[in-house]
């Protein structure tokens, strides 16, 4: 090495390492080459000059890096199991999760189901008159008129006692009774002129589960005084959060099919930022409002498993009995406003988890929508609604910048008769609401999204753990995946802080010749505890693969 004075520099002898940088100032931006000591030119040049990307070095600034870039590492992963482990892995006792169902839809719920699910909802008055439309309602009519009376004499025989039923218990099973009744008749009916209906595959009582996360939401007040308690996040306390949402339901039917149905709006109509403005904002914290919590693994599940090929939602079938617990004196205005929310609720989270077995997730945004069609009835009322999923990102500060919105539109409730008299036979019969009907079975699904664009982040080969050949990485990431799916509690509870403790240990310093061992105690904070973090299975020297002498005495793990 050579000091020199004159530049200032350590050169070298191996000349060809050394290079020198010249851009000379000219009009051709041609004249800006880069050269070395061979006098060899190198084509690649920049005509600005580049300059590595500045990070923020702030408390606020390195979360979000981390937090970018452990979304980018789910995106990675080439599995659809292993994206939903590797987005449980932080917790081995699950998130904090607020639950959402049917069971529980709370008084003026709309504008928060909405948010969180960043939907844009449309009433429909009625449908544009059809001839056709028209005669397939004439000639199903019979067939949908014998399902009815079916349904009532088989529902009398069968429930005799069943007054002593909760109402919303009883309406459950006649409910459940009469649309597979109808469904039945009307695929008779229909499939002779439409060929799709053939391809169906139904669902009873099917498990529809979906995970998700919402930004800019108020924190809890424990959060605010924790984050206070710290000098370098005091500034931050009240700063909007992301909640985990956890939808949990269970369709009367379901109909899948393995094209998608036509989306009814096209890019320009749902992404507009100025339109995604319109969302009701509902930042207080989900628990003032009635829902409640608990902690649990995410889960996303449309019914079945991912290997299944119909894998695209057609219709919904939704029962209506929980209005029946609903106190008449929250109005006839919140009784349908409560039933957009389910409809909402239950469509949005069809359609999330749909989307999950195709690589999409919270923290990977959709490249195409999806649709489906939703119908909630107690077998006399009935409404009718359509969604369509173009964004699943409302995360930090996506819920802000994110310009898609999704879509919903329905129907007022409707009455398909009026009753049945003491002959069984039905009386008021209304074909408006059978022509609805009629109009979401005939509806094509014909779109087939080319496969190099069907999932765009999995992998080409590998799309499910069954296409592992490795057959121990195979079985041992089918087993966590399905046990994590099962949310069946870990064999060792929650850890918990009883309340003398709290009282004479944490509170007021009185035992101090006490042996340290409880988690607080000795610093450890369980609920950072991840999901890899667990004895390992220990292999016996005897059926050590590599044999008894070998130094493996634990099975390996694949978590992503």
């Amino acid at each position: 090495m050579i000091f020199s004075h004159r530049a200032g520099l350590w050169k070298t002898r191996c000349m060809p390492l050394y290079r020198t940088y010249i851009a000379t100032p000219t009009k051709n931006a041609h004249a800006a080459v880069q050269r070395d000591t061979s006098g060899v030119e190198n084509e690649e040049y920049w005509v600005e000059p580049q300059y590595p990307q500045i990070k923020d070095k702030s408390f606020k600034g390195q979360k979000e890096t981390k937090a970018l870039e452990w979304q980018q590492e789910i995106q990675n992963v080439p599995t659809v199991e292993e994206k939903l482990i590797k987005i449980n892995m932080p917790r081995y006792y699950g998130y904090k999760v607020v639950q959402m169902n049917e069971e529980r839809l709370p008084y003026n719920c709309l504008p928060a189901i909405q948010y969180y699910t960043r939907t844009l909802f449309e009433t429909v008055d009625k449908e544009k008159e059809d001839e056709k439309l028209s005669s397939y309602a004439k000639s199903a009519t019979a067939a949908v008129l014998d399902a009815l009376e079916f349904t009532n004499d088989y529902f009398r025989q069968k429930y005799r006692n069943a007054s002593k039923h909760d109402p919303a218990e009883r309406e459950r099973l006649f409910s459940q009774i009469i649309v597979e009744q109808i469904n039945r008749a009307l695929i008779n009916n229909l499939s002779t002129e439409f060929s799709h209906l053939h391809e169906m595959e139904i669902d009873y009582n099917a498990r529809h589960e979906a995970f998700w996360a919402v930004g800019g939401i108020e924190p809890p007040k424990n959060v605010v005084k924790s984050k206070e308690g710290q000098e370098w996040q005091k500034d931050l306390a009240k700063e909007p959060i992301d909640r985990f949402m956890q939808y949990k339901g269970s369709p009367m039917l379901v109909l899948r099919h393995r094209l998608q149905l036509q989306p009814w709006k096209n890019e320009s109509e749902y992404i507009n930022l100025e339109l995604a403005k319109n969302v009701p904002r509902f930042e207080f914290d989900p628990r003032t409002l009635g829902f409640s919590t608990e902690h649990q693994h995410g889960t996303n599940i449309p019914g079945y498993w991912p290997s299944n090929t119909n894998s695209y939602g057609f219709i919904s079938y939704q029962s209506r009995a929980t209005l029946q617990r609903r106190p008449s004196n929250y109005g006839q205005e919140d009784q349908e406003n409560a039933l957009h929310a389910h409809a909402i609720q239950s469509s949005f989270a069809w359609l999330l988890a749909q989307a999950n077995y195709f690589g999409f997730n919270t923290y990977s945004e959709l490249t195409y929508p999806f649709n489906c069609q939703t119908i909630i009835t107690s077998g006399k009322e009935w409404s009718f609604y359509e969604y369509q999923l173009n964004t699943v990102c409302m995360h930090g500060n996506q819920v802000n910048e994110n310009p898609r919105t999704n879509s919903c539109r329905g129907t007022k409730e409707m009455e398909l008769y009026k009753e049945f008299d003491d002959s069984g036979k039905v009386v008021g019969f209304n074909e408006e609401v059978l022509k609805h009907l009629i109009q979401c079975y005939v509806k094509n699904p014909n779109v087939q999204v080319p496969v190099e664009a069907q999932t765009p982040y999995l992998d080409k080969n590998i799309k499910r753990i069954a296409d592992y050949t490795n057959e121990e990485k195979r079985t041992f990431l089918e087993e966590v995946y399905k046990y994590m799916s099962s949310n069946r509690p870990r064999h060792l509870s929650l850890p918990e802080t009883y309340m003398w403790e709290k009282i004479y240990k944490i509170d007021n310093k009185t035992r101090p010749l006490e042996a340290r061992r409880r988690f607080f105690e000795v610093f450890v904070n369980p609920w950072k505890r991840t999901m890899d973090q667990f004895d390992k299975e220990y292999i016996p020297k005897a059926v050590r693969p590599e044999g008894p002498k070998s130094k493996k005495k634990f099975k390996p793990t694949y978590f992503p």
